[in-house]
């Protein structure tokens, strides 16, 4: 019956996950009042902890773009690509990273992948090279930031059970971890694909006139656009909340309370900073709130949060009901063969389409297996596995904003461009990620 249950599961996240974002978090709500009144599971608590960061993070990150952080940020984004053309395969993917890695979500790179398509089809190489690997460098570093949901739930469920474990030290595995990854698939790009001159495909698209006028002509750049002093101060303040949270989790003492107890939480601590520091950029900038719900990043990081409440309530109660019976035939595989952790997280990612989700669902079954801290610290990346089916906003904007046609989800699906890249990068991360683990946590 635990396994026809399990094969429920999957069916209720492959339904949503048809329908993405919302959907998938309702659609899991489905999948939760089955559970509950027909499977007869008790009900574990909704994932509050996790929702409430991403609400924080989101709205702070939303100031930002509201006062034209974002902006400036591509702005400074497309000046380094510009002055360095014929490296846009190398630099690209690091861009992607970077904007990532300070906002803590994957959905603000839409607009720097025009940019990086022109800059090279401008000086004659192949886009799909620094598009694809910028596309999955983009949600890579999730796992390296300081703020991203993933990050802050791992540091939330494992800071109590080892006093080593902090914001710090989880970052010190993961970004260099991600940067290996980044930059082993971008070397990788540097000749992936055939050059423009001998592809079919983009031959045939210059015989097209219509075609052939918009790839020749069409310049997308953000640099034409004057922004005003505050999108820059905008930039520096949210610098400044990220290196304030990042110093508090080094120095513990600073959120000890006068009582002398514990010390205050970093999740609650994130929360706290990223609305103090929202706060603070909306009067610093005078920037109007009704400004605020209207960007990319507060969109998607609401349906993030929507998503995660159904995703992770669902599945939760499911694998609380269940480990008691799973966990004495797993734990012996995975005790010798760690690595199908790893695998198990990629699983569950390509049916998610999460890399937070998927840390909700996961983390607490390594928890129940036994697995040590550095272990799943150390396999953090290999929750991202939602390239493997090219259904992601982010995926599926790169292919259509290559207006060559050379990044493409291939005639058999699977062969898509953002497969070996994805691939490349995600292995490489997990596996520095394992080792460093070992040396920074042990």
């Amino acid at each position: 019956m635990l396994y026809l249950e399990f094969l429920f599961l999957l069916l209720m996240l492959y339904i949503g996950s048809r329908y993405g974002g919302i959907g998938l978090g309702v659609v899991s709500g489905i999948g939760l009042v089955i559970e509950v009144f027909i499977f007869k599971m008790p009900p574990t608590s909704p994932p509050i902890t996790v929702m409430l960061i991403i609400l924080a993070v989101v709205t702070c990150a939303s100031i930002l773009e509201a006062a034209g952080g974002l902006k400036y940020m591509l702005q400074v984004a497309e000046r380094l690509l510009r002055k360095n053309p014929k490296r846009v395969t190398l630099i690209a993917p690091f861009v992607t990273y970077s904007i990532t890695f300070l906002l803590g979500t994957g959905h603000a790179v839409y607009s720097i992948m025009p940019i990086i398509g022109d800059v090279a089809l401008k000086n004659g190489i192949r886009p799909e090279r620094p598009m694809a690997a910028a596309s999955v460098a983009s949600q890579i570093a999730i796992t390296a930031s300081p703020i991203s949901a993933a990050v802050v739930y791992y540091l939330a469920q494992l800071a109590n059970l080892q006093s080593n474990i902090t914001l710090l030290s989880i970052l010190m595995v993961t970004v260099p971890a991600t940067l290996c990854g980044t930059l082993l698939m971008a070397l990788y790009s540097l000749k992936r694909g055939k050059e423009l001159e001998d592809d079919p495909e983009y031959q045939q698209r210059l015989k097209d006139p219509v075609l052939s006028e918009e790839i020749r002509n069409t310049t997308a750049t953000t640099l034409n656009e004057v922004l005003p002093a505050k999108a820059r101060h905008s930039v520096m303040l949210f610098i400044a909340a990220i290196l304030c949270i990042v110093f508090i989790a080094m120095v513990p003492e600073v959120r000890t309370l006068a009582d002398g107890g514990k010390p205050i939480k970093m999740s609650v601590v994130i929360q706290m900073m990223m609305l103090c520091f929202g706060g603070i950029i909306l009067l610093a900038t005078k920037t109007n709130p009704r400004n605020v719900p209207d960007g990319v990043v507060f969109k998607s990081g609401m349906v993030a949060a929507i998503a995660i409440f159904g995703i992770a309530w669902m599945s939760d109660t499911y694998f609380k009901y269940a480990m008691p019976q799973f966990k004495s035939g797993i734990v012996e595989m995975v005790e010798l063969y760690p690595w199908t952790f790893a695998l198990a997280l990629f699983i569950v990612s390509v049916v998610v389409n999460s890399q937070a989700a998927t840390a909700r669902m996961m983390l607490p079954v390594g928890l129940a297996l036994g697995l040590e801290p550095a272990l799943l610290i150390g396999l953090m990346p290999a929750v991202y596995g939602y390239f493997f089916i090219p259904n992601y906003p982010s995926d599926i904007a790169t292919v259509n904003f290559d207006i060559t046609g050379t990044t493409k989800i291939g005639k058999w699906y699977f062969n898509h461009s953002f497969m070996a890249v994805g691939l490349i990068g995600v292995i490489t991360a997990t596996c520095a990620g394992y080792l460093l683990a070992q040396i920074v946590i042990g």
